[in-house]
């Protein structure tokens, strides 16, 4: 019984991991190609690749064998290291915001020109 209970919360967790990796499978699709360049990440071809075997890999394989870990270890690289690079380049990330500020604000309040 206490087996059953396990595999049975074992399965939702695989199913939440292969949601998830399908989403940042398509994250990584709508990303344009020159932002993986310009983050000095790897093409954005390579990380299609490697979401896609990692998402295969999750949903095909049971959750407690070697290969899907490694599909589980790709994601999270892409999730925590790629993704907001990426975004930061594309202008996606979340800097400081600005409340009613001017183009010719400076770091400390408006430049007068030195009037």
């Amino acid at each position: 019984m206490l087996i059953y209970g396990f595999q049975n919360v074992l399965s939702w967790v695989q199913l939440a991991l292969v949601v998830y990796a399908a989403v940042m499978l398509i994250d990584a699709a709508v990303r344009r190609e020159d932002a993986y360049r310009a983050a000095s990440k790897q093409t954005k071809g390579m990380w299609l690749i490697f979401l896609v075997i990692a998402t295969a890999l999750l949903f095909l394989l049971p959750l407690m064998s070697f290969l899907p870990i490694i599909g589980v270890i790709a994601v999270i690289v892409y999730t925590v290291d790629v993704r907001p690079a990426i975004k930061q380049v594309s202008g996606g990330g979340r800097g400081p915001r600005r409340s009613g500020g001017s183009s010719s604000d400076g770091p400390y309040g408006p430049y007068n020109g030195g009037r």
